[in-house]
C-alpha cells in the first residue's frame, strides 16, 4: 500500500521566509527563521541583519522540536511555567514559544522557528510565514 505524500518545497519555503520577513520588518524585529521539513532537516534559514547569531541554533532547535513532537514549542513553555519541570528532561524539545508545525492538507510537512525577538513575537512571525503558505 502507497500514500500520498505532501512535502515541503524550496520555493514553499522561500514563500515562508518572505512572510514571515515581511512581519518582521514591519515591526523592526532583527530575528532568525529556519525552515525544516517533515524529518527534521533544514531546508531554509535566513539571519535579518542586526539579529544576533546565537538565534541561529535556537531558531533551527525551534523548528526541529515543533515537527518532532508536531506541536507547537509554546505547549512546553506553558506546561513548565506551570511546573511540570520533568519537560525540560525530555529530548528534543525547546520549551520556548517560537517554533511552529507547518501542516497542508492535515499532513505534517515541515516547521518554522523563529528567535531573536521576545517568544510570544516569535510566534507571530512565524505564523505570519505559515500564513503566507496557506494564503
Amino acid at each position: 500500500m502507497t500514500a500520498d505524500k505532501i512535502i515541503l518545497t524550496l520555493d514553499d519555503a522561500k514563500k515562508m521566509a518572505a512572510g514571515a520577513e515581511s512581519e518582521a520588518m514591519c515591526n523592526k524585529w532583527p530575528v532568525v527563521i529556519a525552515i525544516v521539513d517533515d524529518g527534521g532537516h533544514l531546508l531554509y534559514l535566513q539571519r535579518l541583519d542586526h539579529a544576533q547569531y546565537g538565534s541561529i541554533g535556537v531558531a533551527i532547535e525551534k523548528a526541529r522540536a515543533a515537527i518532532a513532537f508536531r506541536r507547537p514549542t509554546k505547549v512546553w513553555e506553558d506546561n513548565i511555567a506551570e511546573g511540570q519541570l520533568r519537560y525540560l528532561n525530555l529530548p528534543g524539545t525547546l520549551p520556548i514559544e517560537g517554533g511552529l508545525p507547518i501542516v497542508v492538507n492535515n499532513q505534517f510537512v515541515g516547521a518554522i522557528g523563529i528567535s531573536g525577538v521576545r517568544s510570544f513575537q516569535d510566534a507571530q512571525i512565524a505564523q505570519a510565514g505559515i500564513d503566507a503558505l496557506l494564503s
